[in-house]
């Protein structure tokens, strides 16, 4: 669940009546008795929320948007809305509503400074419908920002590469709040600031619960890191493994990524009992097509226990996005096709056609059933974890077309 509109609802004064609503879960409803829409989105669900946007213009409903795209792109966002928040809404938002109330709403409301992770407000969990999740409910955030700075990533684009944490009883005191003994970390690093995720860990190994979240493969190098990750309940990481080329690593400014030491690392974060789910991007300038080839076998060749495919996608904002941009490499703008599964832009070593099928047949092959019970029973440790991730990811991958004329090892 994301925590965005929770996060602003819990901002919002108790004397407002607020319902937050995922359109990509249930129709909207434009003849709502609504004074204020606010709406986000990732870039891919914008041209969406664009439309919805309008729509509820029409009605003569003002419209708020905000988040990574809108902030990346404001005068494109106001062109549908009334208004847009530039960055974190935390230190706008309630000046923005004041000045709703006197109608006197600006079409910009900027966030000049990073926000102080102290005594944030709960998210209000309460308004959103859990059925329409199937799992991932109850999530947190313990830290913003990371401190690395990828090209292609939106991340330090948004929330500054300046990293935050949030006061470690706070966290505590939210997870306290939770129905069920799993959740996630939203945060983009958990482990980026190793002696704040040390502590976090020890205050979590009493409360018995089993969690996730997103980590950079350096904590391999950290062995009490990894010992307390899992002893605190952390059973599984999404890891950004990226690219097996140190020369695509480097010009991705991820340079702090060692391709040459990647199999010790993931045999040193499998032997602490936690799962990785590696996730790697495609269409990177020193790739060709024998990249897929290589990738697979590289995955099945560690166990990789499961692994997320992205095809390189120059997201509003990012330094890949200016430099295909000013490089006049991007070939298609339309936002719906930016969710890192459709080409984009024009590789250097390889057709286009050629990364879409090598992307297709990559996750199809992963998930084969043969090649899944391989990585699955790598051990019994972790196996129900490991089997519900790749039967996840399976489903998805069915949906994409089989590509003939390319072999597995």
């Amino acid at each position: 669940m994301r925590l965005n509109l929770p996060t602003i609802a819990a901002l919002t004064p108790k004397d407002c009546d607020v319902e937050i609503l995922d359109a990509r879960a249930m129709p909207v409803d434009y003849n709502a008795k609504a004074d204020l829409v606010g709406i986000t989105g990732f870039t891919a669900e914008m041209p969406s929320a664009y439309e919805i946007a309008d729509n509820f213009r029409r009605k003569g409903v003002k419209v708020v948007m905000g988040g990574v795209h809108v902030s990346a792109m404001p005068d494109e966002a106001l062109e549908h809305a009334d208004c847009v928040v530039i960055g974190e809404a935390e230190l706008v938002w309630e000046g923005l509503l004041n000045d709703f109330k006197r109608g006197a709403l600006r079409d910009r409301y900027k966030a000049e400074k990073l926000c102080d992770m102290k005594a944030m407000p709960h998210p209000r969990r309460e308004l959103i419908d859990r059925k329409m999740y199937l799992s991932g409910f109850n999530t947190l955030q313990a830290t913003r920002g990371c401190p690395f700075n990828c090209d292609y990533c939106a991340v330090t684009a948004f929330f500054g590469n300046e990293f935050r944490v949030r006061p470690i009883d706070d966290v505590i005191a939210d997870i306290e709040t939770f129905d069920t003994n799993h959740f996630f970390f939203v945060d983009d690093n958990i482990v980026g600031r190793a002696k704040y995720a040390k502590g976090l860990f020890e205050r979590l190994k009493p409360m018995k619960r089993i969690w996730g979240s997103q980590a950079s493969i350096t904590m391999a190098k950290d062995p009490e890191l990894l010992r307390l990750y899992y002893e605190s309940g952390g059973r599984y990481a999404f890891i950004g493994i990226e690219s097996l080329s140190q020369k695509n690593l480097d010009q991705m400014h991820k340079g702090w990524n060692s391709a040459k030491g990647y199999k010790e690392a993931i045999r040193k974060i499998h032997d602490a009992g936690i799962n990785i789910v590696g996730s790697f991007v495609f269409g990177l300038d020193d790739d060709d097509k024998s990249v897929f080839k290589r990738t697979f076998d590289f995955i099945m060749e560690n166990n990789i226990d499961a692994a997320q495919f992205h095809i390189l996608t120059p997201l509003p904002g990012t330094v890949t996005y200016r430099t295909l941009e000013k490089e006049g490499r991007i070939t298609d703008h339309d936002w719906a096709k930016y969710h890192t599964g459709e080409v984009v832009f024009q590789p250097k070593g390889m057709t286009a056609e050629e990364l879409q099928r090598g992307y297709f047949w990559i996750f199809r092959e992963t998930y084969k059933t043969k090649n899944i019970l391989k990585r699955c029973l790598r051990s019994p440790r972790g196996l129900a974890y490991r089997i519900g991730m790749n039967l996840s990811y399976r489903n998805k991958a069915l949906k994409m077309p089989e590509v003939k004329g390319m072999q597995a090892g």
